[in-house]
């Protein structure tokens, strides 16, 4: 399969958010990557599930919702609402870009991405035709859960005891088309063997379903 692939500057209000758009042939979807807390867009974790569902088809475009100064600032990289605010603003970017602005979009979240997702989705309503969180702390946005329209997936470590908890309570609060999945054996950071890929799976099945 061929892959259009290009660095793209998203600007914001105040700064510029870098990304990495990777664009498959034939492609009518694409995943916004929306990274945690201390993480940026070379995340090994998102990478490898981007290019699992570039390998299927699917566009993907990673970026850093934070510049590099900004992420020195503990309260910076939990401040949810920037997230959520950034991340509107790159859907926005996609939506008007010429590559991109054909394409159906959904949103693949970790860790407090993940709430940062959900805030966005519940903004835009049906433009975001579904979620996956991976290690995500969707408590994070529960004001607004019940007002998310897209699909929405939680895939939690077996090993991550907190935020299994934090998951379900989150669960309770979807009203959309939900479901939660708990991978045997994994942490986190989903390190362990074949648990990145299992993710993987579940995430493109997802988004092939609702794309």
């Amino acid at each position: 399969m061929d892959y259009f692939k290009n660095i793209v500057h998203i600007p914001t209000d105040s700064v510029s958010m870098e990304g990495s758009l990777v664009i498959p042939d034939k492609a009518s979807n694409i995943v916004l990557f929306v990274h945690g807390s201390g993480s940026s867009r070379f995340s090994p974790r998102n990478n490898y599930v981007a290019d699992f569902l570039n390998e299927h088809g699917i566009a993907t475009l990673l970026f850093d919702l934070l510049t590099q100064t900004e992420d020195l600032e503990y309260n910076t990289r939990f401040d949810i609402d920037l997230l959520n605010e950034r991340l509107q603003v790159a859907t926005r970017w996609v939506q008007n870009n010429p590559s991109t602005s054909m394409y159906n979009i959904s949103y693949f979240g970790a860790s407090t991405g993940a709430a940062a997702a959900l805030m966005a989705a519940a903004k835009l309503g049906n433009v975001i035709k579904a979620i996956v969180s991976r290690g995500g702390r969707p408590d994070l946005a529960v004001p607004v859960l019940s007002q998310v329209k897209s699909p929405t997936m939680l895939i939690v470590g077996g090993d991550d005891k907190l935020v299994i908890d934090f998951n379900r309570f989150a669960y309770e609060k979807l009203q959309s088309e939900k479901e939660i999945v708990i991978i045997p054996g994994a942490s986190h950071l989903f390190e362990e063997t074949g648990t990145l890929e299992e993710v993987a799976k579940l995430a493109a099945q997802w988004f092939k379903k609702y794309l």
